[in-house]
């Protein structure tokens, strides 16, 4: 369940609309948000995957626009392709893998805590579980 919290003005906080961000697995950068939420896009390289993680203030809505791979939510898998839909619930533990070619997702969160550091890693193939 996701619990409420007041978000801080730290380097956690969220990133500026625009900023790329670098991670071993590729990129994120802001597209925009507001009040309770944010849009971001998510660039997974070839081959590569985000950590098995989950959030414990916000839920995600993840659209597949290019490329191919995988979703992960809670136990079941999905294969990812432009035009595949994921609901995240707050709390759920979920992954994304790209597959043969890399992997574009745009992502809406929701909730009262939009941080960065709002992750609970559980595997890692760049050891930050």
């Amino acid at each position: 369940m996701c619990e409420p919290s007041n978000p801080s003005a730290d380097p956690s906080a969220p990133q500026e609309s625009g900023e790329r961000v670098l991670r071993p697995w590729g990129w994120f950068e802001g597209l925009g948000g507001g009040e309770g939420y944010r849009v971001k896009r998510l660039w997974i390289q070839a081959g590569a995957r985000i950590s098995l993680q989950r959030h414990h203030h916000r839920s995600e809505h993840w659209v597949v626009v290019a490329g191919s791979g995988l979703l992960e939510c809670d136990g079941q898998q999905h294969e990812a392709s432009p035009g595949t839909v994921l609901m995240v619930p707050c709390g759920a533990i979920h992954r994304a893998t790209a597959g043969a070619s890399d992997l574009v997702i745009v992502e809406v969160q929701r909730g009262a805590d939009l941080r960065e550091d709002d992750i609970e890693r559980f595997a890692d193939d760049y050891n930050r579980a």
